[in-house]
């Protein structure tokens, strides 16, 4: 049998702890030295222990606070990933995303919109010059009621700012910062989706209340403009991984139905 290192014996202890309700989500778990007193081990094992709790997104270390308890029991939401973008009359473009488009969805905090760094991911998806100032607008939302779900960044193109200055202000206007591209020569915008699992950075870890060592869905939707072919804008969804499942609808082809066609002898 393979062996059980001690931190796993410990992270398996916890965690029957706090399913058991002997924590409570929001406490807190016993400080550092209590643990180790309590176990009969170094701070090391107690330290990996805890780094197993927090990427299963059980617990999250808070300054001044210690190790919060998180709602481990929240249901993850079903995203359905469709292939098709809508129109809504009153909102625009919508995005194969939620999992019910009419659910009403919250902003936390005040939006913001400012220059900053590209990071290596926006640079190579945008085609920029890494640590180029591009802008970027930021919304952190979640569905009404619930707690931060997701940090969505808007990264607009240099050039397509130029061409529709109306993107880099608060109020967009009618349709968003989508129909002012599409205004400005770059329609009809297409669209491409790239999804992959990192590791959150120290802001994303802030503004979602989780713990850096738990790993995050990215959701990037890159569009390209009708006129040059080139990305203008990249809208980079950052969601916990403990939260979301992505959900898709398999279809038959023709060579797959049902019942199967007879295979003839061959002669």
């Amino acid at each position: 049998m393979p062996r059980v290192h001690r931190y796993e014996e410990v992270a398996g202890e916890l965690r029957a702890s706090i399913h058991a309700g002997e924590h409570a989500v929001g406490g807190t778990l016993p400080r550092y030295e209590e643990l180790t007193d309590r176990y009969g081990v170094g701070r090391t094992v107690i330290a990996r222990a805890i780094g197993v709790l927090e990427r299963e997104g059980l617990v999250r270390p808070v300054k001044r606070k210690g190790l919060v308890v998180m709602d481990w029991k929240r249901e993850r939401r079903r995203i359905a990933r469709g292939q098709v973008v809508r129109r809504d009359p009153n909102r625009g473009y919508v995005f194969p995303a939620a999992r019910d488009a009419a659910e009403p969805w919250v902003v936390h905090g005040r939006p913001s919109r400012d220059y900053v760094p590209a990071t290596p991911r926006v640079a190579e998806l945008l085609a920029v010059d890494p640590q180029l100032p591009v802008l970027r607008r930021r919304r952190v939302t979640s569905p009404a009621g619930e707690a931060a779900f997701q940090v969505a960044d808007t990264w607009i193109a240099p050039e397509a700012v130029r061409d529709a200055p109306r993107v880099a202000e608060a109020d967009t206007g009618p349709g968003g910062y989508l129909d002012r591209l599409e205004e400005a020569g770059h329609g009809p915008l297409s669209w491409t989706e790239f999804t992959r699992v990192r590791m959150p950075d120290r802001e994303e870890a802030q503004l979602l209340e989780i713990s850096p060592e738990l790993p995050v869905l990215e959701l990037a939707v890159v569009g390209a403009s009708a006129s040059s072919g080139t990305p203008v804008e990249v809208t980079v969804r950052v969601i916990p991984s403990d939260r979301v499942e992505l959900v898709s609808e398999l279809r038959r082809a023709r060579s797959a139905a049902w019942p199967t066609e007879p295979v003839s002898p061959s002669s």
